[in-house]
């Protein structure tokens, strides 16, 4: 009777997400991911939206729109993939199904280092912070470390909340996922855009995850020193004016490429975004500006014009002018 009612009243509501996010808490998480499963299937495609005109980088791509429960496009939705850290929904969600006190310190130790990928991390041996904390960086700043901890802290350590993560996502219904860690550095984390889509879903009924995903910074004081560091968010989107980012997650393996999944409000509609394995260092934000421009407008995204060459002539030769990129870590 629950799924009926949502059902029927997200529709009439599809303009309001708010309502949308308060009718989540009463739902049950299979609840949320029976209404996502109906949206895969629904294969029309709505009014003046034209896939064609959509061109994807990505090698993976869905588009939902959740409040008519279609799919409103798709690239290879199916293909069981590597997922990085997008991993790390699914460790926010078990640690709050979990129930523990968040403002419990929890020491990072060197089972929490990386030596599969040899990721860096700010957070040395030693440092001491709050579950919350943790939470927060694994999500906003796709914190390999702090994922690590979490898992290693929870009743029955890393191998028992890796089991309970395959379990919630096969109560799900994601049966072609399949999770070995925490962080998502190992390829073994597999999963499909279609079933990342559900788990996006599942994950926007929690608030902490909707907040910790859309912050764009945030500064942490690390105990026992005191010291204060401040990180910013993986996906630079959040602080975009032109966007309306409800729910995210960034994720970078050499063998998933580089992924993005996102709930965003486009053209003042709900919308769940799946980008998967897009090639090169820009390309998700690319494909989200592309996908954002075809939903709003219907067509293709216009190719930007060529910038032009900044250069400066030194002792009679062209010395171009390089812009710093100002991100440095890896496997988010």
């Amino acid at each position: 009777m629950l799924l009926r009612v949502f059902l029927v009243a997200i529709p009439c509501y599809k303009a309001d997400w708010t309502f949308a996010l308060k009718m989540m808490k009463y739902a049950r998480p299979i609840v949320f991911a029976a209404i996502f499963a109906s949206a895969l299937v629904a294969q029309a495609q709505p009014a003046g939206l034209d896939p064609a005109k959509l061109k994807l980088g990505s090698a993976s791509a869905l588009v939902i729109d959740p409040a008519s429960h279609e799919t409103v496009y798709a690239k290879s939705p199916d293909d069981v993939v590597p997922i990085a850290s997008i991993t790390k929904l699914m460790t926010a969600m078990v640690v709050l199904d979990s129930h523990l006190d968040l403002d419990t310190t929890v020491t990072i130790d060197k089972d929490d280092f990386d030596y599969l990928k040899g990721s860096r991390s700010r957070l040395r041996m030693g440092t001491e912070l709050t579950r919350r904390d943790l939470l927060q960086l694994a999500l906003m700043a796709s914190e390999n470390r702090a994922a690590s901890a979490l898992a290693r802290s929870y009743p029955g350590g890393t191998d028992a909340f890796v089991a309970a993560m395959n379990a919630k996502a096969q109560a799900l219904g994601m049966t072609h996922t399949s999770f070995h860690d925490s962080t998502g550095l190992t390829p073994l984390n597999v999963s499909t855009a279609h079933e990342l889509a559900i788990m996006v879903g599942a994950a926007a009924e929690y608030p902490l995850i909707r907040t910790f995903t859309t912050t764009p910074s945030y500064y942490v004081e690390l105990q026992p020193t005191g010291r204060v560091l401040g990180f910013n968010n993986s996906n630079r989107l959040v602080g975009s004016e032109q966007w309306d980012i409800k729910l995210q997650k960034t994720g970078f393996i050499n063998e998933a490429g580089r992924c993005l999944v996102m709930m965003a409000e486009i053209a003042k509609k709900p919308f769940v975004i799946v980008l998967l394995d897009s090639v090169g260092k820009y390309t998700r934000i690319a494909d989200a500006n592309r996908v954002k421009y075809w939903l709003e407008t219907g067509n293709t995204m216009p190719a930007p014009k060529a910038a032009p060459k900044h250069a400066r002539k030194v002792k009679g030769t062209i010395k171009p002018v390089h812009t710093a990129d100002s991100s440095s870590a890896k496997h988010r």
